[in-house]
């Protein structure tokens, strides 16, 4: 199967100013997703899709291809992911350039390695006729133990029992097994973006991110808790190679 590999990295970060370019352990965040996809050996082509020159440069000093670069009217904090996903395979089969598969690694990930892009890889290819893969992890925080308010009262946002026993009055371990979707990587058929207008269809694969996998950094405080990990030695990023 003919596979693209996208970095998505636009520049309108507001928690981490520039976060997708700013340096974790020596390199630019999104230079580790751009290696671990490279290395996986997985993907027929490494593009980086940004919104902007200075972002693009990066990418293409640690390998990625950026071939043109995304409208701002896409490239929002609100902008869903459909929206660019499309426009890159079009404007890609425009200049030649059709695939069957795309996957989504995103930079905010550095702790996703490439063993763990062929581990989804190889989950995906064994699963034929599902529309996509996704990674996810068991969740902290269940679901059953979340409030939603309306004005002076609390409603349980799932009322559903374990026996006689609302679940949020439960023991965790007496509650489903519930898993909340991470970052760290999306694999799907373009057909499912271009005809279903989704990233992710309606059979979906399940891929549970071990460790530090998933570990997405969104905050300062995620800087923080990384920067930590890779101080303590608890977490490994993937080799990065300078290559323009």
């Amino acid at each position: 199967m003919s596979s693209i590999a996208f970095i998505p990295a636009r520049s309108g970060s507001k928690r981490i100013p520039n976060k997708n370019i700013r340096h974790l352990g020596g390199h630019p965040m999104l230079a580790y997703s751009i290696a671990a996809a490279i290395d996986s050996q997985v993907f027929d082509a490494v593009v980086c899709a940004t919104d902007s020159a200075e972002y693009a440069e990066v990418a293409q000093r640690y390998g990625a291809e950026v071939p043109f670069l995304r409208p701002d009217q896409i490239s929002g904090d609100t902008s869903p992911d459909i929206q660019w996903v499309v426009w890159m395979l079009k404007k890609l089969k425009e200049i030649g350039r059709e695939y069957e598969v795309f996957s989504i690694l995103r930079p905010t990930s550095p702790f996703r390695l490439p063993e763990t892009i062929r581990r989804a890889w190889r989950i995906f290819c064994s699963n034929p006729d599902a529309d996509s893969l996704r990674a996810m992890t068991r969740c902290r925080e269940h679901p059953g133990k979340m409030w939603v308010l309306r004005g002076q009262r609390a409603l349980p946002l799932m009322p559903f029992t374990a026996g006689a026993t609302p679940w949020h009055s439960s023991q965790y371990t007496a509650l489903p097994e519930i898993y909340s979707q991470d970052a760290s990587l999306e694999i799907a058929w373009c057909r499912v973006a271009i005809e279903k207008n989704s990233i992710a269809g309606e059979s979906i694969v399940p891929f549970i991110s071990t460790g530090l996998e998933g570990f997405d950094i969104n905050s300062v405080e995620d800087w923080i808790v990384a920067e930590h990990y890779l101080r303590s030695g608890e977490a490994t990023l993937p080799s990065v190679r300078v290559v323009g």
